[in-house]
């Protein structure tokens, strides 16, 4: 028995549908200069394209008709491109820095440590303080907990705290979020 002869499916283009493609009998016609000319047949617009050296361009497909306008495809194409990398190029992208604490931290380690974090404010990031716990330790919780109220007191002014506290076995996790 023989299979049934299937065809792989038309590309679908992205993008707006331009001369040829348009199917529509009757549209809305926009010249290059942004003159209205109303409903006009699809060949003729098409003809009007071609004389002016351009494309036709749909641009409202769900209109009835359509609304086609006479511009240059490739460049419309090429500068809504460089849009795109523009708006790539502006966005940040937030990382979460990583601040590892022990409870008996020394001044000096607490200081160089907050300056690491204001730095990682300043960029835009957000910071997770991860405060260990080792042996005994755990039977003297309440020194942790007056570090953590510490660094929150000294982060205030340009940070916020996200999440607060919360235990994960032998370690606190805190997230702070620049203002």
């Amino acid at each position: 028995m023989r299979r049934p002869n299937r065809a792989p499916p038309a590309a679908t283009k992205d993008g707006p549908r331009t001369n040829d493609d348009i199917r529509n009998a009757q549209i809305q016609l926009i010249d290059q200069n942004g003159t209205n000319h109303g409903t006009v047949e699809t060949v003729v617009a098409i003809k009007m394209a071609l004389e002016a050296g351009m494309d036709l361009v749909e641009i409202s497909p769900n209109n009835n008709p359509p609304v086609c306008k006479i511009m240059d495809y490739g460049k419309f194409k090429y500068s809504a491109q460089k849009k795109a990398a523009e708006a790539r190029k502006k966005q940040k992208i937030v990382e979460i820095k990583e601040i590892k604490l022990r409870p008996m931290i020394d001044d000096h380690d607490y200081d160089v440590k907050m300056r690491a974090m204001q730095r990682f404010f300043e960029e835009g990031d957000k910071v997770k303080i991860t405060l260990r716990y080792r042996g005994r330790e755990m039977a003297h919780q309440e020194i942790g907990t007056k570090l953590l109220d510490k660094v929150k007191a000294d982060v205030a002014e340009f940070a916020k705290v996200e999440q607060d506290a919360r235990f994960e076995g032998r370690q606190v996790v805190m997230v702070l979020a620049p203002r």
